[in-house]
């Protein structure tokens, strides 16, 4: 970064990159829909690489969960000591087209056409996304690196259920992009139903500040405990008032509609449902209600 360019105007392009990888890429286009976009313009934001939350992380998540200056020391073969003293995280959130929110909704046991393409080929358009920042960053002189696309990532099963040692989810909350649902999903200004990505970079990045006041301030459950539209949306019946049981939910997306990856010609299959036709599908219900 050259002297005479602040922090804020280099945040600014980069948010501009991502906002037009998103509109040009040919791979965030639905197959068998006339073009149509999988994903609509994106929500993105930074953290400061060395905010005490990821090393909290460890002990909410597991001993294994990278703090970013780990995962960028192992992708780059140095010791975390020897990287620069401040690091950036990158996080966005590719919101999901009203087309495909709305064929999932009258859903009940599996997902619809258009929801399974997003979960597939959706995934492998945020990994082009990732690998494309990266590319961007390193041109400009930097290190970075997409830990969900390292060798070193890893998922992996505890007594809870399945984890993995970089959480998309709570690198986004780090970054001031939402808070978690009873349904164990992120909800975001533009909603629940997304997927997300993150960088990690020695670039200096001004970090957004989190304003949530708890990790669950944007669930209406947890708010007022008035909604709990997502429990009987769920098929496997892994959601309640105590909350998401991953393991149960996990046991439903293998063993019951495995078959829709024949069905759809799709490897990896979710579906969605407690992510659709809820108040949190594509805004921040908690906002909405204070109007």
């Amino acid at each position: 970064m050259t002297a005479d360019v602040k922090p804020e105007e280099t945040a600014a392009s980069l948010q501009e990159e991502i906002r037009a990888f998103v509109r040009h890429s040919p791979l965030n286009l639905m197959p068998d829909s006339n073009g149509g976009s999988i994903f609509d313009q994106p929500l993105v934001q930074f953290a400061d690489g060395d905010d005490s939350i990821f090393t909290e992380y460890k002990s909410i998540i597991d001993p294994t969960h990278l703090t970013p200056r780990e995962a960028l020391a192992m992708a780059c073969g140095k010791s975390p000591e020897n990287l620069p003293a401040h690091l950036s995280v990158i996080s966005w959130i590719l919101p999901i087209t009203s087309k495909t929110r709305e064929s999932n909704r009258p859903q009940k046991d599996i997902p619809s056409r258009p929801w399974a393409y997003t979960r597939w080929y959706g995934e492998k358009f945020n990994e082009a996304l990732r690998k494309h920042m990266v590319e961007v960053i390193t041109d400009k002189g930097y290190l970075a690196t997409a830990p969900f696309l390292q060798t070193y990532f890893k998922t992996m099963e505890n007594e809870k259920g399945s984890l993995s040692n970089w959480s998309e989810r709570h690198i986004a909350y780090a970054a001031g992009l939402g808070t978690f649902s009873l349904s164990d999903g992120f909800i975001t200004e533009r909603g629940i139903a997304h997927r997300c990505g993150s960088v990690v970079t020695d670039m200096p990045l001004p970090a957004n500040p989190r304003t949530a006041e708890t990790p669950y301030s944007n669930c209406l459950f947890y708010v007022n405990k008035e909604c709990r539209d997502c429990i009987p949306r769920c098929p496997a019946g892994a959601i309640t008032e105590q909350g998401h049981d991953k393991i149960k939910c996990r046991k439903y997306m293998y063993d019951e509609i495995a078959y829709i990856k024949q069905k759809y010609g799709v490897d990896v299959q979710g579906c969605g449902l407690c992510q659709t036709k809820v108040p949190c599908e594509f805004r921040n219900p908690v906002e909405k209600s204070k109007v």
